[in-house]
């Protein structure tokens, strides 16, 4: 069931990028982190940079390798790819599933750690240009 409501800046969620987009686009479902703030003029929309199992090649200075523990799902090293940055509205977005105690199917959100956070927002600046090289 899609969002309803802005997610806090550093928030975890699932997004579906798999309608509208085109390749090379992303265009599969991924874990996201929510970048923007919630603008009161702007409602129902939100930017994110999704996050990656598969090590960039080339790795570039807008990719950022999450610490550890950053996104607890995952079950290899997780990548920020920073370049890929969207505006996406909130119904692509979801809460996480994950299996509780006894396989009991449950739905929640993470929040990235503020020193990973704050190294995506500076990937992000040198995504879009933002930084003396």
């Amino acid at each position: 069931m899609p969002l309803t409501f802005h997610p806090p800046t550093g928030t975890i969620v699932i997004c579906d990028f798999g309608t509208g987009f085109v390749p090379p686009e992303m265009v599969k479902v991924r874990p996201v982190v929510i970048v923007s703030p919630r603008f009161r003029n702007r409602l129902g929309l939100c930017t994110v940079v999704p996050l990656s199992s598969t090590e960039p090649s080339p790795l570039e200075r807008y990719h950022h390798l999450l610490s550890s523990g950053a996104y607890p799902p995952a079950r290899s090293p997780m990548w920020a790819k920073c370049d890929m940055l969207s505006t996406v509205s909130l119904a692509r977005l979801d809460r996480i599933k994950v299996r509780g105690e006894g396989g009991k199917r449950g739905y929640c959100t993470f929040q990235m750690p503020a020193d990973d956070l704050q190294a995506i927002q500076q990937c992000v600046r040198v995504a879009l240009g933002l930084m003396d090289n």
